[in-house]
């Protein structure tokens, strides 16, 4: 059912979904940050304020979804997303490169993890990281928080959590993958691409949320 929750939920989800706030997708998509902010939804008068036609459309665009993907969460028929809000474990990115905080498989493991408030969605196993190092600046800066999710697909141009066979872990973005090898590039141009083997990687998991510090 169409209704001005349903339709800001629906956009809600597919920040998360891409790996954006609602103003880090409003600013991908061309529009002013602050336009799908939760002050921007109701007017003065408190009359539901709804997103404009085009505001829509250009959202679709940056996030390459579809009209059917819009529908689909907006009849609840996403991944899974719902926004009663629950806590997840949160740990630094210097510490997480130390045993005892991750499984062999990337999944959160162990105790030493704190915990950050974030609306629920369907991975049991979402997890937080804060951010060390400008490789990835300036979409990811020091001390921001990213939400990283070890059951979402990952694809080509994924911003990813990647913990190598060598007890490295990084922020970076997918750029290529093959049957052997793994091309992991740095927003940062002072960074250099890493080109590394499938033995060199313990696993790789997907920022699905991005929060500005």
């Amino acid at each position: 059912m169409l209704t001005h929750k349903s339709i800001w939920t629906a956009i809600d989800t597919l920040a998360v979904e891409h790996g954006y706030s609602v103003s880090g997708l409003a600013k991908r998509a061309g529009l002013d940050p602050t336009t799908f902010n939760k002050s921007k939804r109701i007017s003065r008068d408190g009359k539901p304020r709804w997103p404009s036609t085009e505001s829509v459309a250009k959202v679709l665009d940056a996030t390459g979804s579809t009209l059917p993907d819009l529908v689909s969460h907006i009849a609840g028929a996403g991944d899974g997303m719902r926004f009663s809000g629950r806590r997840i474990p949160v740990i630094g990115m210097a510490r997480a490169g130390s045993s005892g905080y991750f499984d062999d498989a990337g999944f959160p493991a162990g105790a030493g993890w704190d915990e950050v408030d974030f609306p629920d969605i369907s991975d049991p196993h979402t997890y937080a990281l804060e951010i060390a190092g400008d490789s990835m600046a300036p979409v990811l800066r020091e001390g921001d928080i990213v939400i990283v999710s070890p059951a979402a697909q990952v694809r080509r141009g994924d911003r990813v959590i990647v913990r190598t066979t060598s007890g490295e872990v990084m922020a970076k973005e997918l750029a290529r993958r093959t049957a052997n090898r793994v091309l992991l590039v740095s927003v940062n141009s002072d960074y250099p691409d890493l080109d590394l083997s499938n033995d060199e990687i313990a696993w790789t998991s997907r920022i699905i949320w991005i929060g500005q510090s």
